[in-house]
């Protein structure tokens, strides 16, 4: 294994363990929202590129498995579903949800889009936010065009700039006001590249070019997140979640007397999105799909 091979094993490793643990445990807590706030752009994606009866599809980073059930429903049982995550406790919550709703043409594979087998012969692959982490995104979407048979599609939601995304962007630039980069803690798992890492169209389509796609075309499509139904949920849903819950993570031992500072401020940063006692906030995405010719 060359030396570069062992860096990025090990950088995934690092990311697989965050969202294997903590990243689990925080995303569960607020399952409610999440599901529901990033279903919206998974159904627009659906819509956009509407997946076909009878046809093999892959779901790229499948989480909680919701959207693989939904594609899983929309090919109908002549078709099938394969859900891909490399966290063994979300693949976990994936099957449950499989075996409760009774979906016997749909499964799920635990491994790392960027380097293990996903399969061959898929008519497409979807992905709502799972392509955004990995240390090499060429590879990965690679890995993908290696999976679709030819003429096969590739439909992702990636999240557009943070500054359009004030579901997330207002806690995190209220928590940069007190956190500095310098006092992140560096031996703690974390997120990979983060959620803002596939914004930029132009460096998207380089990336899939890159990777052999072709076609490649983005759609803008915004919608309102409920981020709470109180804003002390949305308070601690700032504090878990996103930039703002990583920075605040990993700069723990370091900002813990600026605790109640911190709290207090981005209380009256979410005070101007309450509406009838729920916090609601843009979410800002590109819906982008490109063809394996």
């Amino acid at each position: 294994m060359s030396e570069s091979t062992t860096e990025t094993a090990n950088a995934n490793a690092n990311i697989i363990e965050a969202w294997n643990t903590v990243l689990f445990d925080k995303f569960s807590t607020y399952k409610h929202l999440l599901v529901e706030g990033l279903g919206q752009h998974g159904s627009k994606l659906f819509e956009h590129v509407p997946p076909q009866q009878n046809t093999k599809l892959l779901d790229v980073g499948c989480g909680f498995g919701d959207s693989a059930a939904q594609l899983a429903a929309l090919v109908g049982m002549l078709g099938s579903v394969v859900g891909v995550d490399c966290a063994p406790r979300f693949i976990q919550e994936s099957e449950r949800l499989r075996d409760k709703e009774g979906l016997s043409n749909l499964s799920f594979l635990c491994a790392d889009v960027q380097s293990d087998s996903l399969g061959e012969n898929y008519d497409a692959a979807y992905s709502r936010f799972g392509t955004m982490f990995f240390t090499s995104p060429v590879a990965a979407l690679r890995n993908i065009h290696r999976s679709l048979k030819p003429g096969g599609t590739l439909a992702m939601s990636v999240w557009r700039k943070r500054q359009d995304n004030p579901c997330f962007y207002v806690a995190q630039e209220t928590v940069e006001r007190f956190v500095a980069e310098e006092d992140k803690a560096t031996d703690q798992v974390t997120c990979g590249p983060g959620p803002f890492s596939m914004a930029s169209a132009d460096l998207v389509s380089d990336q899939l070019l890159a990777a052999g796609f072709s076609d490649v075309e983005f759609l803008r499509f915004d919608a309102p997140m409920c981020i709470g139904h109180s804003v002390d949920e949305a308070l601690n849903f700032a504090r878990d979640i996103g930039p703002a819950g990583e920075a605040l993570r990993l700069a723990k031992s370091k900002a813990a007397h600026l605790e109640g500072d911190i709290e207090q401020a981005m209380r009256e940063a979410l005070t101007p999105f309450v509406t009838d006692d729920q916090v609601w906030a843009t979410s800002s995405t590109w819906l982008v799909t490109a063809v394996k010719r």
